[in-house]
């Protein structure tokens, strides 16, 4: 099953296929993933501000002065036997703080949704790098497709040389034309044979670009149908536009709730001297262990200082962002108008074509016919073999082109 499916993939031949796998195979298509992975990490890191906020201490110190007791009652306690040693220079404690968030104004929340419209814009960016691909499997697509008419073509201009090469084979033979008139014809077939090794190994370089590009084997491209483009826009440029907008609302949200009150609740504890009990530690110098838990209320108002500015340089971000649309719709409209009149343009020389084509063709088969009865010149015959393949090299060039930018104007709407 492995097996076919592989032989199904490698013999994908259409442009859409080809653009499919272009994509597939370019190597920044990985990047999606990485960017995927990397924002999951960060809201992860973010989220993690509502665990308990731990942290271990230890500290050691020596005091210029310790709370003492006055002299005259220190006096009087040793004239009734109390030794008061009051608190000693040296302190020692190694304790834990924990803290919980209970209510944060909505900050984490905020700083989650900022990661994720970060991570949209940058997935944004990339689409827009990737949909560049498209482009250029097109021009390589369709440049095959030429060079596949040409040699079609030319293998029909060698077979019609060669036609006329053996009737004048057996003129020659019998005394009705000259040799030179053979020798014309046949290094005008030479030539043409010439150009068919110039047109394979053009075809053999753009088959192994296309094939690489794409990660599979293309051998023979098939011609697209003809498209009616949309109305519609949808390019990933303005996509990623409305990526920076929703950033910028999510930055804004983040800006309020840095304005808020924060709730929490905290724990210490540490086991060193002094502790709670002063008293107790003035009369004697033991370690002990001791403890508080409670609730706290902060607000911030450093915000403030800033929000102007921020807010500020926030509607930048938003003005900067339409004008960027503003600009790519215009220069995108001006893409499609013209590649519309080119389309339009191709449209008009292909409805000569067939008759012009169908006229060279008459002209050339009565110089052959002229030939047979000796009544005209070999270099007549050959300038209307020559003439009417011209007509067909035109025909088929206006065919491809047209296609191409009728596919061109699909790439510039992304219909």
């Amino acid at each position: 099953m492995a097996v076919s499916l592989v032989a199904l993939i490698s013999q994908a031949q259409t442009l859409e296929q080809c653009q499919q796998a272009a994509e597939r195979n370019y190597p920044l298509i990985a990047q999606h993933d990485l960017i995927a992975r990397t924002t999951d990490l960060t809201v992860a890191n973010i989220q993690k501000g509502w665990l308990p906020q731990v942290t271990a201490t230890a500290q050691a110190t020596y005091q210029s002065a310790v709370t003492a007791w006055p002299d005259e009652m220190k006096g009087l306690m040793q004239q009734m036997g109390v030794d008061m040693k009051g608190l000693a220079r040296d302190q020692y404690r190694v304790g834990l703080d924990v803290q919980q968030t209970v209510y944060d104004g909505g900050a984490i929340s905020a700083q989650k949704r900022v990661a994720r419209e970060q991570g949209a814009v940058q997935q944004a960016q990339l689409d827009v790098t990737l949909y560049n691909v498209r482009q250029r499997v097109n021009e390589m697509y369709f440049s095959l497709l030429l060079l596949e008419d040409q040699l079609k073509l030319n293998s029909d201009l060698q077979a019609q040389l060669a036609s006329s090469e053996k009737k004048l084979t057996s003129m020659v033979k019998h005394g009705t034309a000259a040799q030179c008139d053979l020798n014309n014809v046949t290094a005008e077939r030479l030539n043409v044979v010439q150009q068919q090794v110039t047109l394979e190994s053009q075809r053999r370089v753009l088959l192994s670009m296309l094939s690489t590009f794409c990660g599979l084997e293309v051998t023979s491209p098939v011609k697209p149908a003809s498209l009616q483009a949309g109305q519609g826009n949808n390019r990933p440029e303005l996509r990623l536009i409305d990526s920076q907008l929703k950033l910028a609302d999510a930055q804004e949200r983040a800006l309020d709730a840095a304005l808020l009150p924060r709730v929490g609740l905290f724990a210490q504890g540490y086991y060193g001297y002094p502790g709670y009990n002063m008293f107790k530690d003035m009369m004697g110098r033991e370690w002990s262990w001791n403890g508080m838990v409670g609730a706290r209320l902060t607000w911030n108002i450093g915000a403030l200082y800033t929000r102007k500015n921020d807010k500020a340089k926030i509607q930048l971000q938003r003005e900067s962002a339409q004008s960027q649309r503003e600009t790519f719709l215009l220069n995108n409209r001006l893409e499609q108008m013209q590649q519309d009149e080119t389309i339009d343009r191709y449209r008009r020389l292909m409805a000569q074509d067939d008759e012009i084509v169908a006229l060279r063709e008459q002209v050339r088969k009565a110089a052959e016919s002229k030939l047979s009865h000796g009544i005209i010149d070999v270099n007549d015959l050959l300038r209307d073999i020559n003439s009417e393949n011209a007509a067909r090299v035109q025909r088929s060039i206006h065919e491809i082109e047209m296609l191409k930018g009728m596919y061109d104007l699909q790439y510039t709407i992304n219909d």
